[in-house]
């Protein structure tokens, strides 16, 4: 019987813990690699060899990993949604105050989008495919729920401290939160080139945050009972 130094792991099972850590780390490879020729030419244009060709692996080993294209174009969008949707859930809906809450995660999602443009990218174009790859995935709608449950406990501490109204849901901040970020970037080029303001411009990015803040908060607050409100004209 062989003897190890105490507290060393056998050969053999470090050699099949190393095994799997390469696997892991030529997993992510292609994945990152992935993302942004998806992401850059789409999910037509994306090529498996130069994807191979641009890491330590191979058309075949992309295969082995993933099964096909399609399955390695929904990967791609599953760790994409990932991110944004663990991002989501860092924030203490239950000891902020509902309205800094509700500021944060806006900050976040903010900065998020900003910093991952290839995220909206790859949004954009499966919202081309009328999110025909997407709809196949059985990771994201686990991904969603949770987000959206932080953000329904956000709005429901801000009804109960009555700051916040009462008919919105969570899905309707959701919308106003990621129109106002996804149009920041997405929209960069156009909007620059039309209006002449470059939306990403370092100078007004504070100015930008800061606004998406008070537009959320300003469309949650609840109504001034005292304030009797306006007479419709006739």
């Amino acid at each position: 019987m062989t003897a190890h130094p105490p507290g060393a792991a056998p050969a053999g099972r470090r050699a099949g813990a190393e095994r799997v850590r390469d696997a892991e780390r030529t997993r992510a490879e292609i994945l990152a690699v992935a993302t942004r020729e998806f992401a850059d030419r789409g999910y037509a244009g994306g090529r498996i060899n130069e994807i191979a060709a641009r890491t330590r692996t191979t058309k075949r080993m992309i295969y082995y990993y993933f099964g096909s294209k399609e399955q390695l174009y929904v990967a791609v969008l599953e760790q994409a949604y990932a991110g944004i949707r663990a991002l989501e859930q860092q924030v203490d809906v239950e000891h902020l105050d509902p309205v800094a809450a509700i500021r944060e995660l806006a900050a976040l999602t903010f900065d998020h989008h900003e910093a991952h443009p290839d995220f909206i990218r790859l949004v954009s174009i499966e919202n081309i495919h009328r999110a025909e790859h997407i709809a196949r995935s059985t990771v994201l709608p686990d991904l969603a729920e949770p987000a959206l449950a932080a953000l329904g406990t956000i709005l429901r501490r801000g009804r109960e401290a009555g700051v916040f109204r009462d008919d919105v849901d969570a899905l309707d901040v959701h919308q106003v939160i990621s129109g106002y970020c996804v149009f920041r970037t997405a929209n960069r080029h156009t909007f620059g080139a039309v209006l002449g303001r470059d939306m990403l411009d370092p100078a007004r990015r504070h100015h930008q945050r800061t606004m998406l803040g008070d537009l959320v908060a300003a469309f949650l607050q609840a109504p001034d009972p005292r304030r009797a409100p306006a007479t419709a004209p006739r």
